[in-house]
């Protein structure tokens, strides 16, 4: 197998390998991320200008949007009226407190109702307290 190296003298980015291994993204979406995140931080970045046709970066962004590697709010103005789009970019999505699971467990609620009806309320004073 050939390898290739580049030497990395001046002007190069250091990027996370993270969305750069993720099987779900396409690659137009990687090489999206991946110019984004090789700019200055406030860069003002826009659609057009790119070689790419504008409905190409439109999906590639959308993509990233339902990955979680970019989250976008709209700007209003003094008057309230719609501005433009702020955009946070994520090497790596955030991750929540909670853990996702891959197979979440689903209730039966057949099995539920039929306990609820085997439960038993005692009063207060029969419970057995040390």
């Amino acid at each position: 197998m050939t390898v290739f190296r580049v030497e990395k003298n001046k002007g190069y980015t250091v990027m996370s390998n993270h969305y750069l291994r993720n099987e779900s993204l396409t690659l137009k979406a990687k090489g999206l991320l991946s110019q984004i995140l090789s700019l200055p931080e406030m860069w003002d970045y826009t659609l057009q200008g790119n070689r790419e046709e504008i409905g190409a970066i439109r999906e590639a962004v959308k993509e990233l949007e339902r990955a979680g590697y970019i989250v976008r709010s709209q700007e209003r103005n003094e008057k309230g009226q719609l501005k433009g789009a702020a955009y946070i970019i994520y090497e790596q999505p955030p991750t929540s407190d909670l853990p996702i699971l891959e197979n979440p467990m689903q209730l039966n609620k057949e099995v539920l109702k039929t306990n609820k009806k085997r439960f038993i309320k005692y009063p207060l004073h029969s419970y057995p307290f040390p």
